[in-house]
């Protein structure tokens, strides 16, 4: 064997060791939904947008098919832009249902952000095409919800389906704040994505708040 010869097939084992590594990793993420499968349809739910100063808070419902796999998905706070995108687009093939609900910074105004949470995961599961039976959530347990709930902490990082509700919900918020930069620019919404970055809070001194700013979060800022 020539070292030309011998270096393609060390690289092609390490390739293949890496993609073994990255299915024990899928498995071991799919212990919840497997503890469950028996009860039916199995739905992960997660949301972001809970912190920023501007912009919804949006949350994501995904059904995914008994061991599909979705090579590399992960919580979405631990991807790539990127890589979070080619997931968007795997997951919204693969998925049985997805469901997206968005509440809005008057809402979460009037409420409060953590029942503005509650509501946009009740509309997300409200628009899937299938019931589940259960519901994987990310720590939370969402009130009004006649399903079995189980919620796990740190569930984005332990659950394939909760991971996946997380990235559908991040792009989709994350697409909203990049289109929001062109309507209200001068914020830098399309890098800070409505979090209090320090660029963000001078705009917001200099320029005053527009009308995706929650006023509930600003007032020691204004």
């Amino acid at each position: 064997m020539t070292k030309t010869e011998q270096l393609r097939l060390e690289r092609e084992q390490r390739k293949a060791e890496k993609l073994q590594k990255e299915r024990e990793r899928l498995e071991g993420m799919r212990t919840f939904e497997r503890q469950y499968a028996s009860y039916g349809a199995v739905c992960g739910i997660d949301e972001v947008g809970r912190g920023p100063l501007a912009g919804p808070v949006v949350a994501g419902a995904v059904i995914l098919p008994a061991d599909c796999e979705i090579l590399y998905l992960n919580d979405s706070k631990k991807l790539t832009e990127k890589r979070r995108e080619l997931l968007y687009d795997e997951i919204m093939e693969m998925a049985v249902a997805t469901g997206i609900g968005v509440i809005g910074p008057e809402r979460i105004d009037e409420i409060n952000i953590l029942q503005a949470t509650y509501e946009a995961m009740r509309l997300a599961i409200g628009k899937l095409s299938v019931r589940p039976e259960v519901l994987l959530n990310d720590a939370v347990t969402i009130p009004q919800v006649g399903i079995y709930q189980v919620p796990i902490i740190k569930g984005d990082a332990k659950s394939l389906s909760i991971a996946a509700a997380s990235v559908i919900a991040k792009v989709t918020r994350d697409r909203m704040m990049v289109e929001y930069e062109s309507i209200y620019p001068g914020y830098s919404f399309a890098s800070n994505k409505g979090y209090g970055s320090a660029q963000h809070i001078s705009a917001l001194k200099e320029l005053g708040p527009t009308p995706i700013h929650r006023r509930s979060f600003i007032k020691n800022f204004m």
